[in-house]
């Protein structure tokens, strides 16, 4: 079957107007190799695989069940396995689940889990397992959850081998999210009847994945074993991989040049090294691998603090802040001005006609002097403080960048630096902020990515990458939940038009710029997947050519 007619099967199967149809009927999208013409080559087995961490650094926990940085998700995707996996435009491949079928009238959606499956302790995986994960974790902990199963009304498991999705009305969002990045499940015989979010086996994982857990050296690194029990018989074809911490950014690419690290993702190094990377003959750079996350950087306010209350302070923000100059100057050209949520490589869902904030300092002026903050002898208005989020020192800049153009129409703006625990704490949970710079995935759909920032029920205390805003809007909620039990695609893709625009005209956060990850590899690692959410990868299929 074609890869045209793969998608249109796919777009048909999530509208529910595709009666019946099993998704294993479909052929499986093939899988992006990292080296291009190199697929004649046959794996070799054994060897280390080095991975260098993100500029973000060390996880907090080691799995993304609950806790969402790209860092987690980056490590345990190794760990864990999904019910389904990504290939080449998002198109889903079995994994755990290794079929799939859905009803005549798009409300049932059945998944049959592959049999055989064991946790790395030995404890059989079973479809309790992933009842006790989407009860306990997933609508309760993860951020985006409520919002990925808005249209379920029930999960039944009428054996250990099958689960049942009841719906209320046909889900177009569920199936992009069943993927090891973004819904891990969690052993129950580990985590029930505990505090999940503080469990031990948090820091050491147990998961079905083709690699094991086997110790982390704080601030050194983290190394993972294969597992030799893995259901996907004869892989992974590597003995370990080792996630190693490095923090300084000048370490970082010599790591890469001496052969110290072969593999790393997320942009993983500084943006003026990345020149030097494309041109090291050792090297690949890739920008595949990243559609599924459709990354973005994000201007993020507090709307309890008084200045920041009113809609024109925050649109003469906007107005102050040359998105252009941004892009060239402080991304290095690996980035492009934002205009909405909704990125626009998302062409289905984005809309383009949405009340815009261009560059225009005398009008930011003119708006905060109709808030009421003139400026006053010495040419200040008022003070505030930005904290960038500890992914880097890209962040960094991008907050020093914002502080220049808020001096320039009488903003006096004072950057706060912290490591990401402290971040998180602060904006998540004590909501003890101004504004933000920080990092937002789209995650394929804006049920995903861009809804959680503005419905009311996202205000979920001391969840990251929840509404930090606190933004509530009774027709914002009513246009998100009109959403989720839309009748048709068609009215569902029209709702998220129209968050945007609405999304725009009260700006509780807006895109600074949409993001050009890359990934960095050495050319003699193959066998990486660069399909849709390729950064995730979980390296059962990767090999070191000796």
């Amino acid at each position: 079957m074609s890869h045209q007619k793969i998608d249109t099967y796919r777009r048909q199967l999530l509208l529910g107007t595709v009666a019946g149809l099993a998704w294993s009927q479909i052929a499986p999208a093939t899988v992006a190799n990292a080296a291009s013409g190199e697929d004649a080559k046959q794996p070799v087995r054994g060897g280390t695989l080095v991975g260098l961490s993100l500029l973000a650094g060390e996880p907090q926990v080691l799995t993304a069940a609950f806790n969402q940085s790209g860092v987690n998700a980056y490590i345990s995707s190794k760990i864990f396995d999904g019910l389904v996996r990504f290939g080449v435009d998002s198109v889903p491949q079995p994994e755990l689940a290794e079929s799939w079928s859905i009803s005549d009238d798009g409300k049932t959606l059945q998944f049959n889990l592959r049999q055989g499956v064991k946790w790395h302790d030995g404890t059989p995986f079973t479809s309790a397992d992933v009842a006790f994960t989407y009860q306990e974790v997933w609508l309760k902990l993860h951020p985006r959850g409520r919002s990925i199963f808005a249209a379920v009304s029930a999960l039944e498991t009428p054996d250990a081998h099958t689960l049942v999705f009841k719906l209320n009305s046909p889900s177009g969002v569920i199936f992009s999210a069943l993927n090891s990045g973004e819904l891990q499940i969690l052993p129950r015989h580990l985590y029930e009847g505990t505090d999940i979010v503080r469990n031990p086996w948090n820091l050491k994982p147990v998961g079905t994945g083709p690699f094991r857990f086997k110790e982390w050296e704080r601030g050194s690194r983290i190394v993972l074993e294969r597992n030799p029990d893995y259901w996907d018989t004869g892989k992974p074809y590597l003995d370990q991989f080792v996630l190693r911490i490095i923090p300084d950014t000048t370490a970082r690419y010599a790591a890469f040049d001496t052969d110290a690290v072969q593999y790393g993702v997320l942009s993983p190094l500084a943006f003026n090294d990345v020149e030097r990377a494309r041109k090291n003959p050792k090297l690949a750079v890739e920008f595949q691998g990243y559609d599924w996350l459709s990354s973005r950087v994000a201007l993020e306010f507090n709307l309890r603090r008084k200045t920041l209350a009113d809609v024109r302070v925050r649109r003469a923000v906007a107005h102050a802040i040359d998105l252009d100059a941004m892009a060239r100057i402080a991304a290095r050209g690996l980035a492009t001005p934002g205009t909405s949520p909704v990125l626009s490589s998302l062409k289905r869902f984005y809309d383009g006609d949405v009340p815009k904030y261009p560059f225009d300092p005398k009008l930011a002026e003119q708006l905060l002097d109709e808030a009421g903050f003139p400026r006053d002898g010495e040419g200040r208005r008022f003070a505030i403080t930005v904290d960038w989020l500890p992914f880097g020192g890209q962040y960094q800049r991008y907050a020093e960048f914002i502080v220049q153009s808020l001096k320039a129409v009488g903003i006096t703006a004072q950057i706060r630096g912290q490591d990401l625990p402290q971040f998180l704490k602060r904006v998540y949970t004590d909501y003890d902020f101004d504004i933000t710079i920080t990092h937002l995935a789209g995650y394929g759909d804006p049920q995903l990515g861009a809804e959680r920032l503005y419905w009311s029920k996202s205000i979920t205390q001391g969840i990251p990458w929840s509404n930090a805003s606190r933004y509530s809007s009774q027709e914002m909620d009513g246009i998100i939940e009109s959403a989720h039990v839309a009748a048709t695609e068609a009215i569902r893709v029209e709702a998220y038009k129209k968050l945007q625009v609405l999304a725009m005209t009260d700006l509780p956060s807006f895109t600074l710029l949409e993001n050009r990850h890359f990934t960095i590899h050495s050319r003699k690692l193959h066998g990486l997947n660069l399909g849709s959410a390729g950064c995730y990868d979980s390296l059962k299929d990767a090999w070191l050519e000796a």
